[in-house]
């Protein structure tokens, strides 16, 4: 089940080259995504802005709600966010990782439960609407 994909999206992690085809990225993660009763973002950024940024267009594209809003901090950050609890927090990062981490959640022994990235910040800014499948529950469907 969803081999090619896991395989691919945890190859994100290790080879920069696996990055290169971002379409082939983003199909697998639509594709693990209903196999996931939610997913974990963490998000490792240059600053608060750009960490809101990509969570606020992650989340849109993969159909969960925004974050609640976030005070700014200065300097490189990391944001993390549990849609199903709306638990969110932002700290200071002093690592070189920039990237958004996936955390796949599932109480059911078949589904998927594991992390993947760090994907790029901006791995859904070029896409169009009819690229998502219309399972995810996209607001860009809207």
């Amino acid at each position: 089940m969803l081999d090619h994909e896991q395989t691919l999206l945890k190859r994100v992690g290790l080879i920069d080259e696996a990055i290169a085809d971002r379409r082939a990225v983003r199909q697998a993660l639509y594709a693990i995504t209903p196999h996931c009763d939610y997913q974990i973002f963490g998000i490792c950024a240059d600053s608060s802005q750009e960490a809101i940024a990509a969570l606020n267009r992650y989340t849109d594209v993969l159909g969960y709600p925004r974050a609640p809003e976030l005070d700014a901090i200065a300097g490189a950050v990391y944001l993390k966010y549990n849609p199903r609890t709306d638990l969110c927090y932002l700290n200071s990062y002093e690592g070189n990782e920039r990237g958004v981490l996936i955390s796949c959640q599932s109480v059911y022994d078949d589904g998927i439960r594991d992390t993947y990235g760090h994907f790029p910040l901006d791995l859904f800014d070029d896409i169009s609407p009819e690229e998502i499948p219309e399972e995810i529950p996209s607001k860009l469907h809207s």
